[in-house]
């Protein structure tokens, strides 16, 4: 097998897919790469589930070899590989080939009767073009080291998979062949290594920001490049009806107050005019409304869900669905200052639907108006609640009926601080409205990170951790619906 290098910049299929994406990206990785940015706790989430779901796809082939990373170098992965072929074995993971001096491994390596074909694993539910780019730099390489390559596949996520007992593997993945659309792919490949390897011993590349810093990835070198952008930029402008930043860059407008009016919505306005002169807005009568539509018992309601788990974690659920795994639960019985609190955390070795079901419904007063931040995400939990538990159908449907959303006002701009930004989160509008509370020097801070903290617990085997853990979960979701219940109080003074 032939194993050709040339004297130029060694790159990885990962680089090759950095240059596509941005020749001045790939420049900074081999000549600055301390201005890299970490991963944030989302991304690094989603990095791990994309290892899993690379060796749970393992099993399509079984019996194959693998080539490991850890532990070996590349010539030592490239030996190996080598051997493998040589000794007939049909299947190997994570076979690595170098051409060109392009380094790349293959998810899934497999002999068929008249050659080999490639497999690669991504935990995405859809076939998109970087991935074919990727498949395209692996059979470049593969077949520029003398194998016959006769196919190449992508290996995805069925995202109507349901998950009863054991992962069937065979039915949580979608196998589709992309023979034909990578080989034109893969004739442009040549190409495509010149010039992304001709800056690299020259100059930065001077490229702008643009698009290509957040698609198809976020660049890990974005807050870099984009550090010339004032937090007062067109980028910070938000809601409907805002214009296309990047154009407005273009043309020479960076900061907000100097877009033309009539270029902005009146959201954007709005959000201008907060930012230019601290003004603020209150729609009394359409704030006083809204309070009118609440009653007692009044119940603060917010659930904390798993996120983005490729492969489905518990029976009934399907792949990257959000299953509730904690909730909190502020009560106001009546008129006045007194305050009652009700939560649920899950243990972790199993499926925490039912239980938290039960739970919930035992803590909540009968007819409860309930509020929550952004109603369609705690509804679509209880109604697949609901699917779960069809016992409990018509108690969550009288649930369901009795949901209000008081992010609704904030959405609609009956109440606006110029310090919410142009935005609605709770987490923008608790700090403008309530100062005294905040999210900040909270160990949990967000979703994402209650996600992947509780995934942490079922993998953790220390029990002082674990308590460490939890009471982090606890103190996170609890903020949240008090939150919500500061920020009503501060409503009611607005229209007395």
């Amino acid at each position: 097998m032939k194993n050709r290098q040339q004297s130029t910049p060694y790159l990885s299929k990962s680089l090759y897919i950095k240059g596509l994406q941005c020749h001045k990206a790939l420049w900074l990785h081999k000549n600055r790469p301390e201005l890299k940015s970490k991963p944030s706790a989302a991304q690094q989430s989603a990095f791990d589930s994309g290892t899993d779901v690379g060796i749970l796809a393992q099993q399509l082939f079984p019996g194959g070899i693998e080539v490991p990373y850890d532990g070996l170098t590349h010539a030592e992965q490239l030996s190996r590989t080598e051997k493998l072929i040589a000794d007939g074995t049909k299947t190997i993971y994570e076979a690595t080939f170098s051409f060109n001096n392009v380094l790349v491994k293959v998810d899934i390596l497999h002999k068929d009767e008249i050659g080999w074909e490639i497999y690669e694993v991504k935990s995405s539910t859809e076939c998109k073009e970087v991935y074919l780019n990727d498949i395209a730099v692996q059979c470049y390489v593969a077949a520029g080291s003398g194998l016959q390559i006769t196919g190449a596949c992508l290996v995805h996520i069925n995202s109507r998979y349901v998950r009863y007992g054991d992962i069937e593997v065979e039915k949580l993945f979608t196998i589709l062949d992309v023979t034909e659309r990578v080989q034109a792919r893969q004739a442009n490949v040549p190409g495509k290594l010149i010039a992304m390897r001709e800056p690299l011993g020259q100059d930065m590349p001077a490229i702008d920001i643009g698009h290509h810093c957040e698609k198809p990835y976020v660049c890990d070198f974005k807050r870099h490049c984009w550090s010339h952008i004032p937090a007062d930029s067109v980028f910070a402008l938000r809601d409907h009806g805002k214009p296309d930043p990047f154009k407005l860059y273009r043309q020479g407008i960076i900061h907000m107050r100097d877009v033309p009016a009539e270029k902005l919505g009146w959201r954007q306005r709005l959000q201008m005019d907060g930012f230019l002169h601290q003004k603020n807005v209150v729609k009394t009568e359409a704030v006083s409304k809204f309070i009118s539509t609440l009653w007692y018992p009044l119940c603060f309601l917010d659930f904390e869900t798993t996120y983005l788990n490729a492969v489905p974690l518990f029976d009934g659920t399907t792949p990257n669905q959000q299953v509730p795994f904690q909730y909190s639960l502020h009560i106001l019985d009546e008129p006045g200052p007194v305050l009652r609190h009700q939560e649920f955390l899950a243990p972790t070795d199993k499926n925490p639907q039912e239980a938290l079901l039960h739970s919930l419904l035992a803590a909540l007063p009968k007819d409860a108006c309930i509020l929550t931040w952004n109603q369609a995400f705690e509804k679509g939990r209880l109604e697949e609640l609901a699917k779960h538990s069809p016992d409990h159908k018509q108690e969550i449907a009288g649930i369901l009926k009795n949901i209000r959303d008081l992010m609704a006002p904030f959405r609609r701009k009956d109440i606006y601080h110029w310090q919410f930004a142009g935005s609605y989160s709770i987490k923008a509008v608790l700090p403008a409205l309530v100062p005294e509370l905040s999210y900040k020097g909270l160990a949990v801070s967000n979703g994402e990170m209650a996600a992947s903290t509780w995934l942490r617990m079922r993998h953790e085997a220390d029990e002082g951790q674990i308590a460490a853990l939890r009471q982090q979960l606890l103190e996170y979701c609890h903020l949240d619906t008090l939150a919500m219940v500061r920020i009503l109080e501060k409503m009611k003074e607005m229209v007395l």
